[in-house]
């Protein structure tokens, strides 16, 4: 039965009510100035500690849950590949271990050939048409697959590593060259888009069945069944399909398997510009050579040829150097902005590269500096022994002293004997021009003689360069 209350009875309560909502308020009040309190110290106490060492990043600003402001936040897109039992699940685990500790989102995309494959389809019994069919529409479901996790990774408000396991190109391993070109034609694909601007990076975590046979497994993978000789081969053309992507780095079997997944962390962070101080060991540098008399096409491994514009800008200042890439095939292109910043404290230069669209590329244009040639080349693509090198030869119109230079540029953490191995025996290697002023890109463009001018650098010193950041790995100045 419901109770009345009196007129005197309601206002009491209404007193009540109204001095306990007073109280809720100034608490809420008084929690809301100390959480804000707490949050401006912390700001402060990470200003203080994130102040760069010499030669340091900036640190990120950082907001509450390890969020970053959206003008600094990255979204970085590798692909991991490599023929059977390379070691890309235990790399998954360990990239994203590695970044999550760092406070990062990591988002992992699965395998979508594991996907389908494992709901009954076994490729070796489908017909040339099916087979055909079936590899179209799994790049047209891998590709919603990764369009997700880029969205995911784009509304985020933290840092965002995105991992592929295989891409959109690793399809092509698997059919003739004909048909894939026919079905890249039939949608409207085109490789600049589907491997060079899709994704940031690609790691090439060569299979255990080419240079650790005696490690090589087919038992614990449900959808693996490759034999050792048919392993090395879709291992090569795995890595054959990636030829081309300005950021594609081959980690193989020559060190043990734990140094192997320290290699491929250290790869990423020197991209990224994460300062992994002595956690893992830098090994990998990069390397230039002077070529002569270029062989024909014939002699060459499968290659991928790029034609590639250099514009220097106006800078901030002497030591600033600012440039614009631009690199494709038939027509279509990327776009790439460099900016190389000044010694700190007699420490190595930071190289920070960031992708451009058209539209921002053509603004950026109206800087360019007047004091330099443009610079035309191919760029000539190829992967041998287990290692990517890229060929520059240098193209008209330019200075006279950039006539007829051919220029191989390739990293690697080998020495000596092993080095030399890996070296094309195909080509005429004069000597190594690492850096050697003289073969500077920043100095070959310069329109006015070395011996008068006062814009020739002089400095050999290596530095940290990035694709889409900062890294620490070794560039020299004339860079990619």
């Amino acid at each position: 039965m419901a109770t009345l209350l009196s007129n005197g009875q309601q206002s009491v309560m209404a007193t009540t009510s109204n001095g306990q909502e007073q109280q809720q308020k100034q608490r809420q009040h008084q929690q809301d100035e100390l959480e804000q309190q707490q949050e401006q110290q912390q700001q402060v106490e990470i200003r203080k500690s994130s102040s760069p060492k010499p030669g340091a990043m900036p640190s990120l600003k950082l907001n509450r849950m390890g969020s970053v402001s959206p003008k600094d936040k990255r979204v970085y897109k590798i692909v991991l590949t490599g023929g059977p039992c390379g070691g890309k699940t235990t790399g998954q685990s360990r990239l994203c271990t590695f970044f999550e500790n760092l406070g990062w989102k990591v988002f992992r995309v699965p395998e979508t050939a594991t996907v389908l494959l494992s709901g009954g389809v076994k490729f070796s019994d489908l017909t040339e048409k099916e087979a055909y069919k079936f590899q179209e529409n799994l790049i047209r479901t891998m590709v919603q697959i990764e369009n997700t996790y880029f969205e995911l990774g784009n509304s985020s408000n933290r840092n965002c590593l995105i991992i592929c396991d295989r891409g959109v190109m690793d399809a092509s391993a698997y059919i003739s060259k004909d048909k894939w070109e026919k079905m890249m034609a039939g949608n409207k694909w085109n490789p600049v888009e589907m491997r060079d601007n899709r994704y940031n990076q690609i790691l090439h975590l060569v299979s255990a069945a080419n240079g650790a046979e005696d490690f090589y497994s087919t038992e614990d993978h449900a959808c693996r069944s490759e034999g050792v000789d048919l392993a090395r081969e879709l291992d090569y053309k795995s890595a054959a399909a990636w030829v081309g992507h300005p950021y594609f780095d081959v980690i193989d079997n020559s060190t043990n398997f734990e140094t192997k997944m320290n290699r491929m962390i250290e790869s990423v962070c020197q991209k990224l510009g994460i300062d992994i101080g002595d956690r893992l060991q830098a090994t990998s540098r990069k390397l230039k050579y002077l070529v002569a008399l270029l062989p024909p096409d014939s002699e060459f491994p499968p290659f991928q040829d790029f034609d590639v514009v250099h514009h220097y800008l106006q800078s901030a200042g002497p030591k600033v150097q600012a440039r614009l890439r631009k690199r494709g095939q038939k027509n279509h292109w990327s776009y790439i902005h460099t900016q190389r910043r000044p010694n700190v404290h007699g420490q190595a230069r930071i190289e920070v590269k960031t992708q451009l669209t058209h539209r921002d590329y053509m603004n950026l244009l109206a800087q360019r500096d007047d004091a330099h040639f443009t610079i035309y080349k191919k760029r000539r693509c190829f992967l041998i022994n287990n290692q990517y090198f890229q060929l520059d030869i240098y193209k008209e119109p330019g200075h006279p002293r950039c006539k007829g230079l051919v220029l191989l540029e390739t990293y690697s953490s080998l020495t000596g004997d092993a080095l030399k191995n890996c070296m094309p025996k195909f080509l005429n290697i004069v000597k190594e021009v690492t850096g050697d002023p003289d073969y500077s890109m920043f100095n070959l463009s310069l329109k006015e003689d070395w011996s008068t001018t006062k814009k020739f650098c002089r400095s050999a010193t290596h530095v940290k360069g990035a694709a889409n950041g900062v890294s620490s790995t070794p560039l020299l100045l004339n860079g990619q």
